[in-house]
């Protein structure tokens, strides 16, 4: 029975917690598989109470699904302990939630690194969180990383710190004039998590097969998106994971046969937050214009967005990267009021058109968007719930999105709210 997976098509910041929100109440369970707490999800309850999600899967909220941390997550215990506490605080029930044993743990060598490192790029730099979400990618690559399941063997925990700080400390003491991490102190700190997280870890793999055996629904749930995939995106101005749709069976062990289908979000218009290429970019007053009305900050660092029009190319790309079967649209109510709607259909690369992802770093970052204007419209559209009432050149530009993207708009986002969506095709079937 259906395993059904849920992206993002551009660069993050989609809107993807509130269509997992939207799935919540009628799926089973509710996977995260990428990514860490360089993450965030917005997810706006029906009486207005607004939750800032980070490692927590959005099916949090979800009154009965399973919430799961996949083995493809890297956690930091000290932030997911935090966030659960403050869901408790509001009356969430956060009992339902397991984590992967196999995923691994972001530690204090990893935070320290991954500022410093940044720090010294200078111009150069990635533009990451800081949250030791690549050095702990790294480290897993390498074999040398430390994994949720040690927390429940002390020996094997502190084994395994003191392989590791052997180098670690050398680095931060020698190369970068930091202190040096204390193992003891380190250890003891790590074993208080155990002791709470150790009811919440499962063999999550055998526990999603066995759900998908019994005709239940997983809907698996990637952070970032398809632009910051570590092989796919805009590499080196990527994540260190893949948020992509092939990430979804690699982070969860959910086997790619039991995917039935693929929800893709977008917003009516471009965003990303760090650095790297960003053909559409609007440095003009329609781009501050967005990010005001959008509210384009970061949820995880509160940094503002790059915001641009639309890129036709980046979504096909995504489409057929991902396999993509129905796309969500968000926020088409924040283009109300421009009289005309670009929409970047090609490249144009050293005189020449492209109508495809180019194939090099060099040929991206040389990119100018090929635009076609579409007429704007400038009714408020919050109230909408039916795709005959949206205005007829917003209509026109849903259509143009499908057909540039070659895939279905199946919803169609028109304010932040859980119901305030146009949904042209239900996401769970048909």
């Amino acid at each position: 029975m259906p395993a059904i997976v849920l992206l993002g098509a551009q660069w993050g910041d989609e809107g993807k917690g509130k269509v997992t929100d939207l799935l919540g109440e009628r799926v089973d369970y509710v996977v995260r598989y990428s990514g860490g707490n360089n993450a965030g999800h917005t997810v706006i309850t029906p009486d207005g109470q607004k939750y800032a999600l980070h490692l927590m899967p959005s099916g949090a909220l979800s009154p009965t699904a399973m919430i799961v941390i996949g083995n493809g997550v890297v956690v930091d215990p000290k932030v997911l302990l935090a966030e659960i506490d403050g869901l408790n605080e509001r009356g969430v029930d956060t009992s339902r939630l397991r984590i992967s044993g196999d995923a691994h743990l972001i530690m204090p060598h990893h935070r320290a690194l991954d500022r410093v490192v940044e720090r010294y790029l200078g111009s150069a730099r990635i533009g990451t969180t800081g949250r030791g979400i690549g050095p702990a990618y790294g480290d897993k690559v390498a074999r040398m990383g430390i994994r949720v399941q040690d927390l429940l063997d002390p020996g094997i925990l502190r084994q395994k710190l003191e392989l590791v700080l052997r180098e670690k400390n050398q680095m931060l003491f020698k190369v970068y004039n930091r202190k040096a991490l204390d193992v003891d102190a380190v250890v003891a700190e790590y074993l208080e998590y155990a002791e709470r997280l150790r009811p919440y870890i499962a063999e999550t793999r055998a526990m999603l097969w066995d759900a998908l055996d019994r005709g239940e629904t997983v809907l698996m749930e990637g952070a970032q998106a398809t632009m910051l995939d570590m092989d796919h995106g805009t590499y080196p101005f990527v994540t260190s994971s893949n948020p992509t749709s092939g990430g979804a069976c690699v982070g969860t062990g959910v086997p790619p046969t039991s995917i039935t289908r693929v929800i893709g979000v977008s917003k009516a218009y471009t965003t990303r937050v760090g650095s790297g290429p960003f053909p559409t970019e609007l440095f003009d007053d329609a781009g501050q214009h967005l990010r005001k009305i959008g509210g384009e900050y970061g949820v995880t660092t509160g940094r503002e967005r790059r915001c641009g029009w639309f890129d036709a190319v980046v979504a096909r790309y995504a489409a057929r990267l991902n396999g993509i079967t129905d796309l969500v649209v968000t926020k088409l109510d924040v283009l109300s009021g421009f009289e005309k709607v670009p929409i970047c259909v090609a490249y144009e690369i050293d005189g020449r058109r492209v109508d495809d992802m180019p194939m090099s770093q060099t040929a991206f970052h040389h990119a100018r968007p090929v635009y076609e204007e579409l007429d704007g419209w400038w009714e408020d559209i919050g109230k909408v719930r039916s795709f005959e009432e949206l205005p007829a050149a917003a209509q026109r530009y849903v259509e143009r999105i499908e057909q540039l993207c070659g895939t279905r708009v199946s919803v169609i986002g028109v304010g932040p709210g859980r119901e305030e969506n146009v949904v042209r095709h239900d996401l769970l079937g048909g």
